[in-house]
């Protein structure tokens, strides 16, 4: 029998736009930080260093093929959820708010190694959505939404949208290798 979900590693897409299986969203630029190239990057990742560790990087402007960058460092704001980075060649205000809009991407290889019971967000696209077993289907996983709090997009067998929160009480058990999860909604979640 699977593990039951021991926690998540997020890397998700924060535009939902993203459609080529070879590269990760990681992040966002939401805009230029101060008057020396830095940027603001809103995460969509569970992973700090994608922002704090030197390296490659892509940018990702839409309708375009994401274009290479050196993360020369980054940090992360004290108390949000927000990181500060620099890439190398961009060295004014300017030059860093053309770059506001895209999205922070990685290759796909480069996704880091999981514990057991670990998986990516990412992974839970497919899967059935199941309510007490895997023969119980109700939908299956169609996007994900990342904010305050991560949402899953279900597409209902009749076609309904719902946005159901992923948080181990209402998601308690995940299982990848067989394609199913399993949902233990409060009562009228699934109503609305």
């Amino acid at each position: 029998m699977p593990q039951a979900l021991s926690s998540v590693a997020a890397e998700s897409d924060p535009q939902n736009t993203f459609t080529d299986d070879q590269w990760l969203a990681v992040g966002e630029v939401v805009g230029a930080q101060g008057l020396r190239g830095e940027l603001r990057i809103n995460p969509a990742s569970d992973f700090p260093e994608r922002f704090t560790k030197p390296g490659t990087r892509w940018l990702k402007a839409r309708g375009r093929a994401p274009k290479e960058m050196s993360l020369t460092s980054g940090r992360q704001l004290p108390g949000k959820n927000l990181f500060i980075v620099r890439f190398k060649g961009i060295n004014n205000r300017d030059a860093a708010e053309a770059l506001v809009g895209q999205t922070l991407m990685v290759g796909v290889d480069q996704r880091p190694a999981l514990a057991e019971g670990e998986f990516h967000l990412l992974d839970l696209v497919g899967l059935d959505a199941c309510l007490d077993n895997e023969s119980n289907v109700i939908g299956r996983v169609s996007d994900l939404i990342s904010g305050g709090n991560d949402l899953l997009e279900i597409t209902a067998a009749d076609g309904r949208k719902l946005l159901i929160p992923f948080v181990k009480e209402i998601v308690p058990d995940v299982h990848l290798k067989e394609g199913w999860l399993l949902l233990t909604p409060p009562p009228g979640l699934l109503e609305l």
